[in-house]
């Protein structure tokens, strides 16, 4: 489909629904920071969610700056940036839903075996297929294939065919990268042995399991400051079980999956968890 003449008229009919828009421009990307936040002056984006502390009311902060509100969309200071638009972006994650982006035939025939099928829309060189729900945005998954959710920004291209299903655990398990979990686990793990004697009661299956299974929710639930929740969490998993012996490698490798899933690396990881193996005195 081709690219809307009136960017502007696009826009407002998309924030209409809901959908968090902004304009593009030469480039189809966003419009650079205004002054007042070049080289992050500004201190950015609190939570990477919108605009930072200078409250500035232009179109800053790239997709952060995507918003369904009418009033800022039209008001002047967007005129200019609408005027020097070429198309219209929108933030995925903000509209409620993944767009997992096929850039060439060998993704399009890929998805085709692998993902259930949703709404298509066309794009220059392939196909958007967006479904119904959010995850973290991570780029080059596989070859030709981008995943744009959350903090990040998608080309309109129209409304698309099919009906929108539900967004996958197929894409989802896309997201998480693969410097091994044993090798995760093999930085993770080295606790101390637990002192005295007798059994441990957190050896028994079900607190254990309790546990391990709360420090992921926490972590997948958690909708700012990924890093703080993850070293916390850590930090109480390693306060309750990690001087008894109980954590085991697939234990560990569990909530570094939780944390990567949420967008933390495999070197935060490992950092967090040392940190607070530190400053348990472990």
């Amino acid at each position: 489909m081709s690219e809307t003449s009136n960017p502007l008229h696009t826009a407002l009919s998309l924030a209409a629904s809901g959908v968090p828009v902004l304009p593009l421009r030469r480039g189809k990307v966003p419009f650079g920071n205004c002054r007042s936040c070049a080289g992050n002056a500004c201190g950015g984006r609190p939570n990477m969610k919108h605009a930072g502390p200078c409250r500035c009311p232009g179109v800053c902060h790239a997709w952060a700056a995507a918003t369904p509100v009418p009033v800022v969309i039209t008001s002047p200071s967007w005129a200019a940036a609408w005027r020097q638009a070429v198309c219209v972006g929108y933030h995925p994650g903000g509209g409620g839903v993944t767009v997992v982006d096929l850039d060439n035939a060998e993704a399009i025939t890929w998805a085709r075996g692998a993902l259930p099928a949703t709404r298509t829309v066309p794009t220059t060189r392939g196909e958007h297929w967006i479904y119904r729900g959010t995850m973290r945005s991570v780029n080059a998954v596989r070859n030709g294939v981008d995943i744009k959710s959350t903090m990040s920004y998608a080309r309109y291209l129209g409304p698309g065919t099919g009906t929108m299903t539900a967004l996958p655990d197929a894409v989802r398990a896309l997201a998480v990268k693969e410097p091994s979990p044993v090798r995760l686990a093999r930085h993770a793990v080295a606790v101390p042995a637990r002192s005295g004697t007798g059994e441990c009661r957190h050896r028994t299956p079900v607190y254990l399991e309790r546990g391990i299974a709360m420090a992921e929710q926490r972590i997948t639930e958690a909708r700012s400051a990924i890093h703080a929740t993850v070293y916390r969490t850590f930090l109480a998993v390693l306060s309750a079980h990690g001087r008894c012996g109980c954590l085991t490698d697939a234990h560990v490798t569990r909530l570094f999956t939780a944390a990567q899933a949420k967008g933390e690396t495999a070197r935060h990881c490992t950092d967090a968890w040392t940190n607070a193996r530190t400053a348990l005195g472990m």
